[in-house]
């Protein structure tokens, strides 16, 4: 059956998810997203595909549907990443609210770049640093993927490090994670002050040591760098 040019209701979405679904992608999924929920086993660029088929004027309805599979919540994330500012701002949290593993999550964080382009400041504000005092493991982690994606500048610096430096003791795997994520981004734009905060860190070893695997994982940073860094290792 041909997909739709057009979806104009949440079964149409629900069923276009379904028709899209594999069990390759299914049992391959399941594997690598900690989710309590359903997974069909659609891949998520065609879930973003599907959601870019919903009218601009009827996103607001379909967002007033509670999402049941991975695949339903990737769309709603993609939905809301579609509005403008003022409106995302607004249905922010009720999708914060669906997120219980780090595909929803990164997905969702990656794709609001258009929607917080010179908002950066207020939305920080706003939303990001409840985020990141929040105590579920999967809110904390929307903050920090945020940080990530969005503020990894030299003014936002010092607020990022005294921010991971807060959430160093948090032990949830998913947190931890995004810290050596976040901090990995740091050091390969600014390696002398994210250098300078590492030694003096509280960072637990675990953390520490994932955030120097990360750095050398990239290939933006050369090989003296990296020796120089494993030998930093705790």
């Amino acid at each position: 059956m041909a997909v739709p040019k057009q979806i104009n209701n949440y079964k149409e979405l629900c069923e276009a998810l379904t028709r899209e679904a594999t069990e390759k992608n299914r049992e391959f999924n399941e594997k690598i997203i900690p989710t309590k929920r359903k997974i069909l086993g659609v891949k998520a660029p065609v879930v973003r595909k599907l959601a870019a088929m919903v009218p601009r004027e009827k996103i607001d309805e379909f967002l007033k549907n509670k999402p049941v599979t991975l695949e339903e919540v990737l769309a709603r994330g993609f939905l809301v990443c579609r509005l403008p500012y003022g409106e995302m701002v607004l249905v922010f949290d009720s999708q914060v609210k669906y997120i219980d593993d780090w595909c929803s999550c990164d997905t969702f964080c990656s794709g609001l770049r258009k929607s917080l382009k010179l908002h950066e400041d207020e939305f920080l504000k706003l939303k990001i640093e409840k985020l990141l005092k929040g105590s579920r493991e999967y809110t904390t982690r929307v903050g920090l993927v945020l940080l990530k994606c969005y503020y990894v500048k030299a003014e936002y610096l010092e607020m990022i490090f005294e921010q991971v430096e807060r959430l160093a003791s948090r032990e949830e795997y998913y947190i931890r994670m995004a810290i050596a994520w976040l901090l990995s981004e740091c050091f390969i734009k600014y390696p002398t002050a994210t250098t300078a905060y590492l030694i003096d860190s509280n960072l637990p070893k675990w953390t520490f040591n994932k955030t120097i695997s990360k750095i050398c994982d990239s290939y933006r940073v050369d090989a003296e760098t990296k020796e120089m860094l494993k030998r930093m290792r705790k």
